[in-house]
C-alpha cells in the first residue's frame, strides 16, 4: 500500500470544496467502515484515534482524510491505516488487493480539535471495557469524595509530593467504579503444580499489599490465569481495605491515557492519578510498552513513586522480564527486584479439575470421560478449555441431546484437525514405539503380552482421540484387527487413565511429544 506523506493545512474554505467520489467509496461507506471498526477495537482506541478523522473524498486512487494535527497522521499511519483500508474493502465488497495501491493524503484541519475527546468524553471512553478483559474505570479527573487510602500507613508514609489530605485527594466509594469479574476470586482458582507459586504470591500480596512481594511480576502464556489472579487480588484488597484506590489497567490503556494527557496538557492530572491517588496498581500486558521510550520513561517514574511510598505494584507479561524486547534495562531490573512467578500450562489433572469446576458453576452435567477428552485435547489455554465446555453445553442444548464423547469430538473437530493435527496414524505408532522401546511389527502383531498389548491400546486410543479415525480403519492400520477390538482398547485406556498413574503418564508424555 502506498501512503502519500503530503500533509497540508486545510484552509477556511476547504469544507466547501466539491468532493469527487468514485462509485464505490463515499461518505456513507466510510461511516459504515468506521462502525465496523468500532466493534473490533477497544472503545478508548476508537474514540481517541479514529473518531476525529473526517472523510474528504476519493479522487482516483487518492484517499483524502482530514485530521486535527500531524501527530494523528503519524500514529494512524503506523497503527491503524491497514485496518482502515481493510474495513473499506469489506464494506465495498472488494478484495483487499483492489485497494492495495491506494494512496492516502492527510489534510490538517485544526477546526477538528473540538471533536477530540473532552474530559467528560474521555471518562465515558475509559469506562467502556476493552475487548476480552474487564478493567477498573476512573477518569483522569478524579471524582469527588474522601480517600482514606490504606489507613495503616496513611499518616506515616504518604505518597511523594503534596501530603495526601482530603483537600486534594478525591475518591468515590461507588462500587460500580471497580469493575472486577465476581467469579475471578481466589476460591475459584484451581491450583496445581503449574501455577502454585504464582497463586501463593498473589495471596500474600492480597493479605499485605505493599509489604510483601512488591513488585509482583506474573508471566505466562495467554489464557493461563494471570488475569484471574489480578482480579482476585483486586477484590481481596478491596474487601479488606474498602477505601483503597485500586487501579487495574492494561499497559495499552496506560499508554493511551498518557498520550491523551500530553496532547490535552493534562499531564499533571495524569501523574496525580497514577502516582499520588493510587494505593494499588495492577497493570496487565506490560510487554505492550516495549519500544515506547517516552511511555516507559513515564512508567519508570510512576513505578518509583509508588514503590517508595510502599504502594503495591503488580504487572503481568507473556514472557520473563529479561525476554521483553526493547524494554529499558532499568525497568527490567525493577521488575526483578520483587517476586517473579510464572504461570505454566496446567497439567492433565489440573485441566480436568478446571473443567469440572466450570461445569459445576454453570450447572452442566459433564460425564467423566468427556471431561477427560476435553482436558486431553485442549492443553495450553485455560480460557479455551472453559470456552470449549460452554460451546459443548450450548450445542447439546440446541440438539436436545446429552453430552457424550461423540458430541464432544464433533465440537472439537476443528481443533483436532487444525490446532493439534498429527500427520498420520504412522506418526502416532512411531511415537508410541519409541516411548515403549518396541518395534512397529510388534505393535501390529497379534501378540497379547501386556508389554505389547498396552502400548497398542494406547496408540489406538491416541489415534482415535487425535485424528478421529474410524474404528474399522484403525483396525486395518493395526494389523487387521476387528473394529470391536479397537473400541474395547479405547474404552480400556479411558478407564485406565483414571486409575493407573503409569498409563496416564505415558499418554500425557506422548501427547506432549506429538504436539
Amino acid at each position: 500500500m502506498l501512503v502519500e506523506n503530503a500533509v497540508e493545512n486545510a484552509g477556511p474554505d476547504r469544507s466547501n470544496t466539491p468532493i469527487t467520489l468514485s462509485n464505490q467509496i463515499d461518505h456513507s461507506l466510510w461511516t459504515k467502515a468506521l462502525e465496523r471498526l468500532h466493534g473490533r477495537l477497544s472503545t478508548e482506541n476508537f474514540e481517541t484515534w479514529l473518531a476525529p478523522v473526517s472523510f474528504v473524498g476519493l479522487e482516483g486512487d487518492l484517499l483524502r482524510l482530514r485530521i486535527p494535527n500531524r501527530f494523528y497522521a503519524d500514529w494512524i499511519q503506523a497503527n491503524y491505516l491497514d485496518v482502515l483500508i481493510d474495513a473499506l474493502a469489506e464494506e465495498a465488497a472488494l478484495p483487499p488487493c483492489h485497494l492495495s495501491k491506494l494512496k492516502v493524503h492527510w489534510d490538517i484541519d485544526e477546526r477538528l480539535e473540538p471533536l477530540r475527546a473532552t474530559p467528560s468524553e474521555t471518562k465515558r471512553a475509559l469506562s467502556a471495557e476493552p475487548a476480552g478483559a474487564l478493567r477498573q474505570v476512573e477518569a483522569l479527573h478524579p471524582p469527588s469524595g474522601r480517600d482514606q487510602g490504606f489507613t495503616h500507613r496513611e499518616a506515616s508514609n504518604p505518597a511523594p509530593g503534596t501530603p495526601r489530605t482530603a483537600s486534594h485527594v478525591a475518591r468515590s466509594t461507588n462500587e460500580g467504579e471497580l469493575q472486577l469479574n465476581p467469579r475471578y476470586i481466589f476460591e475459584s482458582f484451581i491450583v496445581g503444580a503449574s501455577n502454585q507459586l504464582a497463586h501463593a504470591a498473589s495471596v500474600a500480596v492480597a493479605s499485605e499489599p505493599g509489604r510483601r512481594f512488591n513488585p509482583l511480576f506474573l508471566y505466562g502464556g495467554v489464557g493461563l490465569g494471570k488475569t484471574h489472579l489480578m482480579h482476585a487480588m483486586g477484590q481481596a484488597i478491596r474487601a479488606a481495605h474498602p477505601q483503597a484506590i485500586i487501579r487495574y489497567v492494561s499497559a495499552e490503556r496506560f499508554t493511551n491515557e498518557f498520550i491523551w494527557a500530553l496532547q490535552n496538557h493534562k499531564i499533571d492530572a495524569f501523574r496525580q492519578r497514577y502516582r499520588q491517588t493510587c494505593d494499588v496498581l495492577l497493570m496487565d500486558d506490560i510487554q505492550f510498552l516495549a519500544g515506547r521510550e517516552q511511555t516507559q520513561e513515564e512508567f519508570f517514574h510512576t513505578f518509583n513513586a509508588l514503590h517508595l511510598a510502599d504502594r503495591q505494584i503488580v504487572v503481568t507479561s507473556d514472557v520473563f522480564p529479561q525476554q521483553i524486547p526493547e524494554m529499558e534495562e532499568r525497568l527490567v531490573s525493577r521488575f526483578q527486584s520483587g517476586m517473579v512467578a510464572d504461570v505454566q500450562p496446567p497439567e492433565l489433572d489440573t485441566r480436568i479439575a478446571i473443567i469440572n469446576r466450570k461445569a459445576e458453576l454453570e450447572d452442566i452435567h459433564l460425564p467423566r470421560e468427556v471431561a477427560l477428552f476435553i482436558a486431553q485435547t485442549v492443553r495450553n489455554n485455560v480460557r479455551e478449555l472453559e470456552g470449549t465446555l460452554l460451546r459443548l453445553a450450548v450445542k447439546a442444548d440446541l440438539l436436545k441431546e446429552p453430552i457424550t464423547p461423540e458430541l464432544a469430538r464433533d465440537v472439537l473437530r476443528g481443533h483436532l484437525m487444525h490446532g493439534r493435527s498429527i500427520p498420520s496414524v504412522e506418526a502416532i505408532q512411531k511415537a508410541t514405539c519409541d516411548y515403549f522401546n518396541l518395534r512397529l511389527s510388534d505393535l501390529k502383531s497379534q501378540k497379547r503380552q501386556r508389554s505389547i498389548s498396552l502400548p497398542r491400546m494406547i496408540a489406538m486410543y491416541l489415534c482415535r482421540q487425535r485424528l478421529g479415525t474410524s474404528y474399522p480403519e484403525l483396525g486395518d492400520r493395526f494389523g487387521g484387527k476387528d473394529h470391536t477390538t479397537v473400541i474395547n482398547a479405547v474404552r480400556k485406556v479411558t478407564s485406565l487413565l483414571e486409575a493407573d498413574m503409569q498409563v496416564r503418564e505415558a499418554v500425557d508424555t506422548l501427547e506432549k511429544r506429538l504436539g
